[in-house]
């Protein structure tokens, strides 16, 4: 008889890759990315660093970045201005899931996100987005002030 040990199921979440927690902590105390995009390696079981912007790219790049129909996870380091006249950072974590994208997809991206969060140490707001009018740049404005 022989058996197959699964490393994770979909139930228990993704493990956290060093080199995620280590990115997510370049941006916030470094600054060296206004955005980090994260995605779940399913064959390593752990959410790892998809791609990363630097501190001139733009929220556009950042959700340009975010496929189509597939989740992910980002973080975006959201520079303004407020109404004293002074210069703030505020973190986001966007949770991206798509309607499009497949329901296994849906289904880890959901039971791992707690796991993550817990990581990220610093984020100040969390949106939960399925089509890009719900994490548009005036919904992170809005929030952030």
């Amino acid at each position: 008889m022989s058996f197959r040990i699964r490393g994770q199921n979909a139930s228990s979440g993704m493990g956290v890759a060093d080199h995620s927690k280590h990115t997510f902590l370049e941006l916030k105390r470094k600054k060296v990315y206004r955005y980090v995009i994260f995605k779940i390696d399913e064959k390593k079981t752990e959410v790892v660093v998809e791609k990363t912007g630097g501190p001139a790219e733009s929220y556009d790049d950042f959700t340009a970045s975010l496929p189509e129909n597939d989740c992910r996870y980002g973080v975006y380091d959201f520079d303004f201005v407020t109404s004293e006249n002074c210069q703030k950072s505020k973190i986001f974590f966007i949770s991206w899931s798509p309607e499009t994208s497949r329901i296994r997809a849906k289904m880890l991206y959901a039971t791992s996100k707690d796991r993550l969060r817990r990581e990220l140490d610093g984020v100040h707001y969390e949106i939960q987005a399925t089509d890009p009018t719900e994490m548009d740049l005036e919904v992170i404005r809005d929030r952030a002030h």
